[in-house]
């Protein structure tokens, strides 16, 4: 009889669950709205729709254009050749400063994880330099290397390397000792063990540091050529900023800005998020 009734209540369950709610299908909305690529669309237009409003009511361009006008100018600078040439000034420089900031990052990271001194070594000048700002450096810069990119690639370094090394060195004495113990198994040692073990790893920590790293050297690079762009030789897009501030050009100079808040977008949500999704994701390293 205790059989029975189980079994007669497991059918009223089974009855009164209607199969249409198990398998229902997602709105259109809904799926949208589950893409994050959409929901940080939304998130822009909204911005942008509260900068358009708020430009309107202050009907003052000197003070705070509206996005249409910034659109308009930055338009009208990328058509004539202004703003790419300003940006790839500034990006050629940033390649160059964060390319150097990481190979420095990577030795010293190396250098950590193999010895104890290392480990000293790293945590000290970590501590003592990642809390410095980079463009605090600039006018020393500027009198050891001179008006030319040197002293830009120098701040850049500063900028990427504490945060890279330190990110990764955080990665890496984080990876359990089990994958530690399965590579000295293998016969690992050295740059194998780091390129094979702890590099995979770690990966989501080294590439949080390289995230880190990206956006410290293009504010810093912005903020140096804002102040001191002449020494980037063309100018790049900070100085296109300060030009034009002194021109009283607002709108253009917001199109400066506008176009560094998209290169920004671009580097974090196309280039990182693909590697991220590549490797990170990839590897279950991460939900």
């Amino acid at each position: 009889m205790g059989e029975a009734r189980i079994l007669m209540r497991s059918d009223a369950v089974a009855g009164a669950v209607d199969p249409s709610e198990v398998e229902r299908k997602l709105g259109v909305v809904e799926l949208l709205w589950n893409d994050g690529f959409v929901r940080k669309a939304a998130i822009i237009v909204f911005l942008a729709a509260v900068w358009e409003i708020y430009g309107t009511l202050l009907d003052n361009s000197l003070l705070f254009p509206t996005f249409h006008d910034t659109v308009i100018t930055m338009f009208d600078k990328v058509r004539d050749g202004t703003i790419p040439l300003r940006a790839w000034a500034s990006l050629k420089v940033l390649f160059m400063g964060y390319s150097a900031g990481i190979v420095l990052a990577a030795l010293f990271t190396v250098l950590a994880i193999s010895t104890r001194i290392g480990t000293d070594f790293l945590e000290t000048m970590t501590a003592m330099f990642n809390p410095l700002p980079a463009i605090a450096l600039l006018p020393l810069a500027l009198i050891w290397f001179g008006l030319g990119n040197g002293s830009l690639v120098f701040v850049l370094i500063h900028s990427v390397l504490w945060p890279v090394a330190l990110n990764t060195h955080s990665g890496f004495k984080s990876v359990s000792n089990t994958l530690r113990m399965v590579g000295r198994n293998y016969g690992l040692r050295g740059l194998p063990y780091v390129a094979r073990i702890l590099i995979p790893a770690a990966f989501g920590s080294i590439l949080t540091g390289l995230k880190i790293g990206w956006a410290f050297a293009w504010r810093t690079l912005i903020a140096a050529e804002l102040v001191f762009g002449v020494s980037s030789g063309q100018g790049g897009l900070g100085w296109f900023i300060f030009e034009n501030r002194n021109l009283l050009d607002i709108p253009a100079v917001f199109a400066g800005l506008l176009t560094v808040i998209v290169i920004g977008l671009i580097v974090e949500n196309l280039i990182f998020r693909t590697i991220e999704r590549n490797t990170v994701q990839k590897w279950g390293l991460q939900t």
